[in-house]
């Protein structure tokens, strides 16, 4: 089950280590080939092995400035993918609620409409009125009042999170509640 559950709360990797592998192989392939055609005494199809090995070892000469700057700066964003998707923790949009028979996986977005029915409610205004984003550490929820009606920030904050102990996701999301200054004429 803690297999299953860690599997629907996190992104697989496996997609971009196949691009890795892919490339690898690419490159590994047309090297042989080259080397391959040089072996048997044929012309290369692209470049020698031997001057492309010069021209990497003498590489700002002979290729203008711009290539240079566009080839490393394709490098650059290509190298940061893939440094980017093995560090980073590659959470999706998604909690765990606690079932002693189940494991319940629920997305992002069904915390933050209950949360946000709560905070209506509590705040006595419009669904148009109040936005809640949620994310793996937090909830933020915005609500902008009615004019002339004061909202207790206080209010909104205990409902809300009382409607998260009531579902009590894992991991636990911290509540911030935002009051708008300008309210909303006549809803």
């Amino acid at each position: 089950m803690r297999r299953i559950l860690a599997r629907e709360t996190t992104f697989s990797r496996a997609g971009v280590s196949i691009i890795a592998a892919a490339l690898v192989i690419l490159f590994c392939g047309y090297a042989l080939l080259e080397s391959a055609v040089r072996a048997i005494g044929q012309p290369p199809w692209l470049i020698a092995p031997q001057t492309a090995a010069e021209r990497i070892i003498a590489l700002p000469q002979g290729i203008p400035p711009l290539l240079l700057g566009a080839i490393g700066a394709v490098t650059l964003m290509a190298g940061l993918f893939f440094f980017l998707n093995a560090v980073l923790p590659g959470r999706r949009a998604r909690h765990l609620l606690p079932d002693h028979r189940a494991g319940v996986v629920v997305d992002d977005e069904v915390i933050a409409s209950a949360l946000a029915r709560r905070a209506r409610l509590a705040a006595n205004v419009t669904q148009e009125q109040v936005m809640v984003v949620v994310s793996q550490r937090q909830a933020v929820v915005n609500v902008r009042p009615t004019s002339g009606i004061p909202v207790s920030e206080s209010a909104v904050l205990a409902a809300v999170q009382e409607e998260l102990l009531h579902m009590a996701p894992a991991p636990m999301p911290e509540v911030r509640v935002n009051l708008a200054s300008s309210g909303v004429i006549g809803a």
